[in-house]
């Protein structure tokens, strides 16, 4: 059977939807797990042809339920590591609308985040920030998200049918009289050379708040032997981070002086990195420097928190996001980056959640 006679049959036992293991369910099971997911398999030397070198452990998993069936059964085709399961990153997903009459060929994401050392669901407005994020990567590679401009709708009323029209970053809907061999090759194609794109924005952690970025190092080293994302193999070397925070040093200085602002390279002597001045005021500024498109959370010392404190008013906070980082060069290149300037910053607007603590044992006295 040819993938689209798969794929047409599937959507043919679609409207005989059942919960149970009726024998239409039995059959379109067969043609999901064995039939479509063979059909991905051995075209993966082809596919995998679209990703980047670093991308090299492409597989595909299928499911129609596990217990009970159903009403959208899907395909992925994902990398082991950057999604380790349907949980978690992003994928090419084909989607099954519940009447049967077209099929969707997607990208999307899982619907939960590796934070602070586990997975947390993410919420409805997260969940769409992280399918904005995966777009936004597309659209500054290829400036148009076609042939990927579709909506979807799946037809369905099951919760999970919901949140897999949520967690779709791009689709591209096929009616069943139209599918053919040669269109599915090529979307199939075009879809994984858009993923890659993802993949690598991610081993840039382009998609995880400096903040997130520096929690997971810190649970990485007090939890060694604790399973950790997949992703975690993709933490900056010293040198890079020593790149990007030159990178961010650099632009937040630039700023201020274009501003008219006096500035003085503290970062090695103070807990604060910018002493800036201006008509007789001074202010002391932190500065941070990541890849990632998000500045919403950083990390500070607890003598960092109790300066701006203390001094709230008269301090500043700088985020420069968005840096490129050459990793090819050695020593690493960093370069670009987008500038927020928060002066002066109100550290109290901001949540602070402690994540780690020193823990020292006392000596007993004589």
């Amino acid at each position: 059977m040819t993938i689209t006679q798969t794929l047409k049959k599937i959507c043919e036992l679609q409207p005989q939807y059942s919960s149970s293991n009726t024998e239409a369910m039995q059959q379109r099971g067969l043609l999901i797990r064995d039939g479509l997911a063979n059909d991905l398999r051995e075209r993966l030397p082809y596919l995998a042809k679209a990703f980047d070198q670093s991308v090299n452990d492409i597989a595909v998993q299928a499911s129609d339920g596990i217990g009970n069936k159903i009403e959208t059964p899907w395909v992925r085709l994902f990398s082991k590591t950057m999604s380790p399961n349907p949980r978690t990153g992003f994928y090419l997903v084909i989607h099954f609308s519940v009447n049967g009459k077209e099929l969707y060929v997607t990208i999307g994401c899982g619907s939960t985040i590796w934070r602070g050392g586990s997975l947390t669901p993410v919420s409805d407005e997260e969940l769409l920030a992280r399918t904005g994020w995966a777009k936004q990567v597309i659209l500054n590679k290829w400036h148009t998200i076609d042939p990927f401009g579709d909506a979807i709708s799946l037809g369905a009323r099951s919760p999970l049918s919901k949140t897999f029209e949520k967690a779709t970053v791009v689709a591209k809907k096929i009616a069943i009289e139209s599918v053919d061999a040669e269109s599915i090759n090529g979307l199939l194609f075009n879809a994984v050379e858009r993923l890659g794109e993802i993949y690598l924005a991610q081993m840039d952690k382009r998609d995880i708040s400096l903040g997130d970025q520096l929690v997971d190092e810190i649970f990485t080293i007090s939890k060694p032997l604790k399973k950790q994302s997949g992703r975690q193999g993709f933490s900056l070397t010293a040198p890079q981070k020593k790149a990007i925070e030159l990178r961010a040093m650099y632009l937040a200085t630039e700023y201020l002086k274009q501003a008219g602002y006096q500035c003085t390279d503290t970062s090695a002597t103070e807990s604060y990195d910018i002493l800036a001045g201006l008509e007789g005021q001074n202010f002391k500024i932190e500065v941070k420097g990541t890849t990632s498109d998000f500045c919403n959370s950083v990390l500070m010392t607890r003598n960092e928190v109790d300066l701006h404190k203390a001094e709230k008013g008269k301090t500043g906070l700088v985020i420069v996001s968005k840096i490129s980082l050459d990793k090819n060069m050695d020593p690493p290149i960093a370069s670009k980056g987008v500038v927020d300037v928060m002066l002066p910053w109100d550290i109290d607007e901001w949540s602070a959640q402690p994540i780690a603590y020193q823990l020292t044992k006392s000596l007993n006295k004589g």
